[in-house]
């Protein structure tokens, strides 16, 4: 399903004007604390996709706002379907190189596929057996899904429970994980329910 998938510049365009409608309706809701204008103020990111997502290397600034109310100015970063938090690889590696780890029997032929060091692929790993358990997102995924996600299979048991091809599917996959890619914008969550959910 995933064996040689290279992200093209089209997939990374698709992200972009996901990014960019959550954007706009996380601006039209004004400030969450002071119900002021959120201005856009965005910051730059030097994302890096390994052999796996080079094309979206050049996208390189991280939607934001910021209110326009004199005494708040506090940020709001919408949830992004690009960026998986602060890492530097782009989420949609992050997902590959995970899934190749499960796949590839060696440290070596992980990096030769994907780019990626394999102790950096370690720690998304350990994330995605530790830290990604006590989340709220993967909270909701259990009471949903029938029967429960495989823990020691993550993220490739979360992505086979999408439809269509790989691409699809890893889409769906960064859909579902964008309100973890946000600290300032309360219950994140809503700004994508609607496009993708298993």
């Amino acid at each position: 399903m995933f064996d040689g998938l290279v992200l093209e510049s089209e997939f990374f365009a698709v992200l972009t004007a996901i990014d960019e409608a959550t954007a706009a309706k996380v601006a039209d809701g004004g400030c969450q604390h002071c119900h002021g204008r959120l201005h856009r103020a965005d910051y730059p990111r030097k994302p890096r996709g390994g052999r796996l997502g080079a094309a979206g290397e050049g996208t390189v600034r991280r939607v934001s706002f910021c209110c326009g109310r004199r005494g708040c100015r506090r940020r709001a970063t919408p949830p992004s379907v690009r960026f998986l938090g602060r890492r530097v690889y782009l989420g949609a590696v992050v997902f590959l190189a995970a899934l190749a780890a499960l796949v590839q029997r060696t440290a070596r032929a992980v990096r030769e596929v994907t780019g990626v060091p394999p102790r950096t692929v370690g720690r998304w790993h350990g994330w995605w057996t530790g830290a990604f358990l006590t989340t709220r997102v993967y909270a909701i995924l259990c009471a949903r899904l029938v029967p429960p996600l495989s823990e020691s299979e993550l993220p490739r048991s979360l992505l086979e429970r999408f439809a269509g091809d790989g691409t699809s599917r890893l889409r769906s996959g960064l859909v579902t994980l964008a309100p973890l890619t946000t600290g300032s914008v309360p219950d994140g969550a809503r700004f994508v329910r609607d496009l993708a959910m298993p």
